[in-house]
């Protein structure tokens, strides 16, 4: 029977891949609601994240073993193939038996796979409501991620906003539909 982690993290990676192959030429210099990052930008840095799943939980490295391997510019020339080929890597790590009953070393400590698979699949669900924005996309996200990730973000939301990589959490609106729910514990209207 087919792990439901895993299938929520296999359709926020479809999700964000079809954002990524809808990017024309021309927006990849757009701006995203993450006020720092282009749509290129937003778009090599989920493709990072995919790119250190596979060194963390199915090698074992450590943060520091992997070091810079994944700075800068991840895409090349072709940022979707870039993107499939990085999404597919890391949703297979994850895939592997045991996977995420695996503890790895992340840069705040040690975590259980399952954790960080669930960490990273509402991050990708954010994102993916970014790009949308940041290329004139439809940006209604599928319920189903929605509530997945308000479910995992809403016990460590206050804590994003220090850790410098979202904004503050915004005052959610009375009767707001659990996108704008979500999109306000990180920060961002909708």
């Amino acid at each position: 029977m087919p792990d439901p982690l895993l299938e929520r993290h296999a359709e926020a990676l479809r999700l964000f891949g079809r954002y990524v192959h809808a990017v024309s030429d021309a927006q990849w210099d757009a701006p995203t609601p993450c006020s720092e990052w282009s749509v290129r930008d937003l778009v090599n840095h989920v493709t990072a994240e995919q790119l250190w799943i596979p060194p963390l939980v199915t090698d074992g490295r450590t943060v520091e073993d992997i070091g810079s391997t994944f700075n800068g510019d991840v895409l090349g020339t072709d940022p979707a193939a870039a993107w499939d080929e990085a999404s597919a890597a890391a949703h297979t790590a994850f895939e592997v038996p045991g996977a995420l009953e695996r503890t790895v070393r992340l840069s705040y400590g040690p975590a259980l796979g399952s954790a960080y698979c669930s960490e990273l699949t509402a991050d990708c669900v954010v994102h993916a409501w970014d790009l949308a924005r940041g290329i004139g996309a439809d940006d209604r996200l599928p319920d189903g991620l929605v509530e997945f990730s308000i479910k995992e973000v809403m016990p460590y939301a206050d804590g994003l906003a220090a850790s410098g990589m979202y904004d503050a959490p915004l005052e959610v609106p009375a009767g707001a539909n659990a996108q704008t729910r979500l999109l306000a514990l990180v920060g961002r209207s909708g």
